[in-house]
Parts: structure tokens; sequence; C-alpha cells
């Protein structure tokens, strides 16, 4: 692609023969948290199937990928739509592993405690940890990060480090951005607190998923093959283009507010705001279609 190409396409079809694998962000791409987008899955289907690709979704999802497998069925993602699933719970695990017998806090709703088990950790009390495990807010719908401040305070005093389940600073539900346990993560470094990140755009949940697409493919997958598609910048256009990949920005997401219309975004507006994050996009297209 040259400087002077137009970074706008009309869909995944107009780039797709360059690719064998593509890590596709879930949230945001492939659905809202209420609803799922049929042409965002069907293009991916439409990848698998006539362009003989391999589809593996990439997600910062803090729980293991069984439960967001039924939790994509039930929002309408039909399995067609992709070949596996890491998640950054998944990743997360090893490390929590890692911490055999430490006592730990969590943070973040009971809907998150599978990511515990079998890891070795013991949960415990805010008085008794030595290790906090953040997987969001402990009720997203009415809680922001401010509520979190005076315990994180204290606990940063205390020297512990914090694992950080889902990077994400906010997601889409719906029609309104919800927290993420990445924007207590981000508050806690502010206070002086340890963090530990393996998410989106950190490289091991990358390194997961390349793997998961070699086992896909049959062996390794030339990077230059690989497509990396999400709609956030600080975490799947960053993470990409950290591992040396093209990506596919999907703008109608988190972003799409900063680009005029959302499905007629202003090209020069996602240029200039990729070139003041210090990132570059093979392609963009507003919403995921084939």
């Amino acid at each position: 692609m040259t400087a002077s190409a137009p970074l706008l396409v009309s869909g995944l079809s107009a780039i797709a023969p360059s690719y064998e694998g593509i890590l596709c962000d879930v949230w945001g791409v492939l659905h809202n948290g209420v609803s799922a987008f049929e042409p965002a899955h069907q293009a991916l289907s439409t990848f698998r199937k006539e362009a003989g690709g391999a589809v593996v979704l990439i997600t910062n999802a803090p729980r293991p990928n069984a439960p967001i497998r039924d939790q994509l069925a039930n929002l309408g993602v039909p399995l067609d739509a992709y070949d596996d699933i890491v998640t950054s719970g998944d990743v997360t695990r090893d490390l929590l592993s890692a911490n055999a017998g430490a006592t730990l806090l969590h943070i973040g709703p009971e809907r998150d405690l599978p990511l515990y088990d079998d890891t070795g950790v013991i949960l415990g009390s805010e008085d008794d940890a030595t290790l906090i495990s953040c997987t969001g807010m402990f009720n997203d719908e009415t809680e922001t990060p401010d509520d979190y401040r005076d315990q994180l305070e204290a606990l940063a005093k205390r020297g512990l480090t914090m694992i950080c389940a889902n990077p994400d600073i906010v997601v889409e539900r719906g029609d309104r951005l919800i927290w993420c346990a990445g924007a207590l993560a981000r508050l806690y470094e502010e206070l002086g607190g340890t963090v530990s990140i393996l998410g989106k755009p950190h490289t091991p949940i990358y390194k997961a998923a390349t793997d998961r697409l070699a086992a896909v493919r049959g062996g390794p997958v030339d990077p230059k093959k690989i497509l990396a598609v999400g709609d956030g910048l600080p975490t799947d256009i960053r993470g990409g283009v950290a591992q040396d990949l093209d990506v596919l920005f999907i703008t109608g997401g988190i972003h799409a507010a900063d680009f005029g219309a959302v499905d007629s975004p202003d090209e020069t507006l996602i240029q200039q705001r990729l070139a003041e994050e210090g990132l570059h996009a093979r392609a963009a297209v507003p919403r995921l279609v084939w």
C-alpha cells in the first residue's frame, strides 16, 4: 500500500487476498454487548469459506475462552465465523498459576471468578491479600474508577502488585460506554501501584493467538500474512502495530464520535488521529463487512 492510497475501503474483501489469517477483536467489532453485528460475523465466515483463511478471535475479556464462546453463541455469533478464541483471561491464568499459593484480592464481578479455577491462588480479603487481580468494577452499570480511589491508594501504599485481566479502559454496551479493568489499572499506576498486564496491546496475548492460528493452519503463518482487526486504538491497533502486523481499523467502534458521521467517517480525521497516536493502519472501514 502506497502512502497516497486511500485508507478507507469498502470492506474486508478489498484486502482479504493478501492474508491467510485474521486476529479479530470481539467487543466493538462482532457485537456491542447487547447484540451481534451480523455483517461482521458474515465477513469472517466468508473469509474462512471463500478465501480459505483462518480466524482467531482475540479479546481482552477477563474470563477463560469457554464462557466467551457461550456468550457469542447467545448473542448470535455463529461458530463458522471463527476457528478459535484467545482471551486476556487465558493468558492471565498463566501468570496467576505462576503465583500459586498467593492470597489474592479479587476486584470485579462474581461472573469472573472462573478465572481463578485451578490456578492455585487463594482468594482472600483486602486485609490479608498479597496480590491483587482486577477484572473490572463490581457493578459496571453504576460505578466509576473514582469509587475505588481510596481503596486503591491504600493497596498501592502496601506495595501490592495488581494483575489486570482486562486492559480495556472502556467498552460499548449498547449505546453507552462502560468502564473496564484497564481504567482501574491506570488509576492504580497513577497512585504509585505496580501493574502487570498481559492482554492487548501486550505481546503475550498475541503470542498465544498466533500459536492458535498456526495450529489451525497446520504450521506457522508468516506475520505479513496476518491481519489484525479492531476498533480500539490503545489496544487493538497499538497491539497489532507493535507486533508488526497489518491492521484493519474499525472506525465505528469506541472512537466513532471522533471521525464525523459513523457510517461515512472523514478519512483526514482518521489519518490525523493515527498520526497523533504514532500508529498506522493498512486500511479502515466504519464497520466490519465483507
